[in-house]
């Protein structure tokens, strides 16, 4: 038996011994209590963060472009 061999067997083992012990069972609720938690925090999902910062970012452009022309009819009423 090879060295690699040897602990790939043993990461087998030992992976199976996880699977079939109680600390599977806890893994999952914990994670369903923390997702449980998570969802009273009323937190935004990645994806929703990422459309709103995209709505913010062309929100931002259109009022950079607002103030830009505001600008120019300003110089143009002083000049008249």
């Amino acid at each position: 038996m090879s060295k690699p061999n040897f602990f790939e067997d043993i990461q087998a083992k030992i992976n199976q011994v996880i699977e079939n012990s109680p600390a599977k069972d806890i893994e999952k609720n914990v994670k369903t209590m923390l997702g449980q938690g998570f969802s009273k925090l009323d937190l935004v999902t990645r994806e929703e963060f990422d459309v709103q910062a995209q709505v913010l970012a062309t929100t931002r452009a259109k009022l950079e472009a607002l103030e830009a022309r505001v600008t120019e009819l300003e110089v143009q009423l002083k000049r008249t």
